[in-house]
C-alpha cells in the first residue's frame, strides 16, 4: 500500500507503486491534461516517475513558476533536436534555462544566419505539433559516454565524463533525438506551444576563453502566447530606451577602448551626475552622516588584514612603488575604519555614521562590461554606521525610511526587498553569522515590511537586506543594501569604551542606496526614455529666439535663470523657429521657451512643455516659479 498526501492535506491510497502521472489522472482528466511534472517530497520528477513509498506529492502544471522553468528547458531540447535534424553535422553541448528563456551551444563548422534561425524555429514548431512522447531512461555513465562518443558528440561525452561515478545519468529523448539531463522534461512535445528564437552570439566551451568558440543560439518560451507579445514588447521598449544609444544622443557620456569601464562624463552627464549627488548630499546630511574622504590607494597589508587580498584580489588593481604593493581599492570599507580608529572612541559617540561618494575600481571581465549598468571605475553613495549590537535596529529602521523615500522622490514606487543569508565562501564563525541574520530579521520585522530570502547571496563579511527597484517597463534593478557586519571590525581591531569601561567591538552596517552612480544614473535614463524629470535634467530651458531682434532679450533671460540657479541655455543661431524647437525636443528639454517681439517687449516667455503642451506666455518670474515647484515636488 502506497500513501500519497496532496497539497491540500489530503491522502490518496494505492495497493501498488504508483506513477505521479496516474494519481494525477485519479485526481481528475483536468489535471491529468494539465500536469507537466511533479514534486515528490520537494523533489521536481518526471510524470512517469513511480512513487513506491509514502510520500508527499505536488503536481507541477503550466501555472506554477516551476513548470514555465520545465516549459523552456524542454524548449531548449527541442532547439537542439531541430538543429541536429537541419544541420546533422553540428554538434549539441549545454542548453539551460536562463530569465525569460533558454540557449543551447552548439558547434559548427560555419556561423548560422538569421535565415538559419527561421528555419529552425519552423523545425520546431513542426516537431511540438508532432506531440511526440518524451522518455526517460537511466544509465552507467560509461554507456552514456559511449553513446554519445558514438553518435560523434564529442562535447556531451566530456560532459559525462566529468561527472562523478556515483552520480544518476539521465537520458531524455523524444522522436530522433536524445540529450543528456537531470530533467525533470515535459511529457510530450505538444506542450511546448509558445517560443520564440531571439539571436545567435559567440560563447566559449566551458566558458573559458582558451577553449574553442561555439555559437549560442537564444530563444523565449512561454504558456501563453499573451505573455510572450508583452514581452518582446518589453523588449522593444528596452531596445529604446538603452542607455547607451540615449547618452550618446544626447550628449551625457561616452565610453572607448583606451579606458574599458570607465566614463567620459560629457557637460550635461555630468551636470545630471551633479543633481544626483548633491540630493543624496542635501539627504545624508539630514539623515545625521558626516561625509569624508580616504585614499584610492592603500598599501597590501591594510587589504590582507581586512581579507580583501586573499579573498578578492583578482577582482583588484594593484600597483607597486619603492619595493611595496598597494591596491586600487575596489570599496570603501577599510578606509572608513581606519577613520573610525583613528581616536579614542566611547559608546557616547555611537552611532558613527560616515559617508562618501567613494570612487572605487574593480578589474571586471572585459566581457562583463556593459555601457554604465557594469564598469571597472565607479563611485558609491557609500556608507558605514558604526554602532552598538542594541542599536542595530534603530539603525535599520532608519535606513530603510530613508532609502523608500530616495526611491520616491526618484519616480520609483515599486521596491522588493531581500535578504541574502551566508554564501559559501565567508568570514566568521557560523555563530556570528546567526546572530548577524537574526539581526537583520529582527530589523525587517521592526521595518514592519515584507521580504524574500535568497540562501546562499549573502556577502564575504556578512547578510544583508536588498533593494530592488522596478522601472517603467517592469523590469527590476537592485541597488541598495544594509550589510550587518560583526568581522571586519575584529579583523581591523575596530573598538569602542563600552559604559563599564571595557573595549567592545562595534557592530558595522554597510550601506547604500543608490549604489554605484554610474549604474543608477543608467537606469535613470531607461526608466525616462531619457527624458528626464525637469529637477534631474542637465538643461531644464532653452530659450530660442525668433529673429535677430530678440537675441539680446534672450540672452538676458537665460541669464535671469542662471542666477536663479536654474540650469538653461539659448539658441541664438539663424534658423527658423519649428526647426529649433523640433531639435530640442529631440534633446527631450523639459521647457522651451521662446521669444519674439512681443514677449521681448512684455518681458515675457512664451513657454512650451515636453510633448508639445503649450503653457502660454508668462512673466520670467513666473517660469522660475514653475521650474522651483518642479524642485520641490521632484517632477
Amino acid at each position: 500500500m502506497v500513501s500519497v498526501r496532496l497539497p491540500d492535506g489530503s491522502v490518496r491510497q494505492f495497493d501498488k507503486p504508483v506513477t505521479v502521472a496516474e494519481v494525477a489522472a485519479s485526481i481528475g482528466p483536468g489535471l491529468a491534461k494539465a500536469a507537466l511534472a511533479g514534486r515528490v517530497d520537494g523533489r521536481e520528477v518526471d510524470l512517469s516517475t513511480t512513487i513506491d513509498h509514502d510520500a508527499s506529492l505536488a503536481i507541477i502544471t503550466e501555472k506554477d513558476p516551476e513548470g514555465l522553468d520545465i516549459i523552456r528547458h524542454s524548449t531548449a531540447h527541442l532547439l537542439a533536436y531541430a538543429v541536429k535534424e537541419l544541420f546533422p553535422e553540428a554538434q549539441v553541448t549545454i542548453g539551460p534555462v536562463i530569465d525569460d528563456g533558454f540557449y543551447y551551444d552548439f558547434a559548427y563548422a560555419r556561423p548560422f544566419t538569421p535565415e538559419d534561425l527561421e528555419r529552425i524555429e519552423q523545425r520546431m514548431h513542426e516537431l511540438a505539433k508532432r506531440d511526440e512522447v518524451v522518455t526517460r531512461r537511466v544509465v552507467s555513465r560509461d554507456e552514456a559516454v559511449a553513446y554519445f562518443e558514438g553518435i560523434g558528440e564529442r562535447y556531451k561525452a566530456q560532459i559525462i565524463a566529468s561527472i562523478p561515478a556515483q552520480e544518476e545519468i539521465k537520458l531524455y529523448s523524444h522522436g530522433g533525438f536524445t540529450d543528456l539531463c537531470r530533467g525533470p522534461h515535459v511529457p510530450s512535445t505538444g506542450k511546448m506551444k509558445v517560443f520564440k528564437l531571439m539571436k545567435v552570439a559567440g560563447a566559449y566551451w566551458r566558458g573559458d576563453a582558451r577553449n574553442e568558440q561555439l555559437q549560442r543560439i537564444y530563444g523565449t518560451a512561454w504558456t501563453r502566447p499573451e505573455e510572450q507579445k508583452a514581452y518582446l514588447h518589453r523588449l522593444e521598449e528596452a531596445e529604446k530606451r538603452d542607455h547607451r544609444k540615449l547618452g550618446k544622443q544626447l550628449d551625457l557620456f561616452h565610453l572607448q577602448e583606451e579606458a574599458p569601464g570607465m566614463v567620459f562624463w560629457h557637460p550635461r552627464g555630468w551636470s545630471l551626475w551633479q543633481s544626483i549627488e548633491q540630493y543624496m548630499r542635501e539627504r545624508l546630511n539630514e539623515a545625521g552622516y558626516q561625509e569624508i574622504r580616504t585614499p584610492m590607494v592603500m598599501d597590501r597589508s591594510l587589504w590582507e588584514r581586512s581579507g580583501h587580498w586573499e579573498n578578492y584580489r583578482e577582482n583588484m588593481f594593484t600597483t607597486e612603488s619603492e619595493k611595496r604593493d598597494y591596491a586600487i581599492k575596489p570599496m570603501n570599507c577599510p578606509g572608513h575604519v581606519q577613520i573610525f580608529n583613528h581616536g579614542l572612541r566611547s559608546y557616547r559617540d555611537l552611532p558613527l555614521r560616515y559617508a562618501e561618494f567613494g570612487s572605487c575600481h574593480r578589474n571586471e571581465p572585459s566581457g562583463a562590461l556593459h555601457g554604465l549598468m557594469r564598469v571597472r571605475g565607479f563611485v558609491q553613495d557609500d556608507a558605514h554606521i558604526f554602532c552598538t549590537e542594541d542599536q542595530i535596529d534603530v539603525e535599520a529602521i532608519a535606513f530603510n525610511t530613508l532609502a523608500m523615500s530616495v526611491y520616491q522622490d526618484f519616480g520609483f514606487e515599486h521596491v522588493a526587498v531581500k535578504l541574502s543569508l551566508r554564501p559559501e565562501k565567508r568570514a566568521g564563525s557560523d555563530e556570528v553569522w546567526d546572530r548577524a541574520e537574526a539581526g537583520l530579521r529582527h530589523a525587517l520585522a521592526a521595518c514592519g515590511i515584507e521580504w524574500e530570502e535568497l540562501p546562499g547571496e549573502g556577502a564575504f563579511y556578512g547578510p544583508k537586506i536588498e533593494y530592488h527597484i522596478k522601472d517603467a517597463i517592469g523590469r527590476s534593478w537592485q541597488c541598495g543594501t544594509l550589510q550587518l557586519d560583526f568581522v571586519l571590525p575584529e579583523r581591523l581591531d575596530a573598538e569602542y569604551v563600552a559604559e563599564d569601561n571595557t573595549r567592545r567591538r562595534p557592530v558595522m552596517l554597510h550601506r547604500a542606496i543608490l549604489g554605484s552612480l554610474e549604474r543608477f544614473i543608467g537606469i535613470l535614463i531607461e526608466n525616462h526614455a531619457g527624458a528626464m524629470p525637469a529637477w534631474l535634467a542637465p538643461v531644464q530651458a532653452a530659450v530660442l529666439n525668433i529673429s535677430d531682434g530678440q537675441a539680446e532679450y534672450a540672452q538676458s533671460v537665460v541669464q535671469t535663470l542662471q542666477k536663479q540657479g536654474l540650469r538653461a541655455v539659448s539658441d541664438l543661431r539663424n534658423e527658423k523657429i519649428g526647426y529649433k524647437i523640433r531639435e530640442h525636443a529631440l534633446q527631450k528639454i523639459p521647457y522651451l521657451l521662446t521669444v519674439g517681439d512681443k514677449e521681448r517687449d512684455s518681458q515675457t516667455v512664451a513657454v512650451r512643455a515636453r510633448g508639445g503642451q503649450d503653457l502660454g506666455v508668462m512673466p520670467i518670474t513666473q517660469f522660475c516659479d514653475l521650474l522651483r515647484s518642479k524642485r520641490q515636488s521632484f517632477e
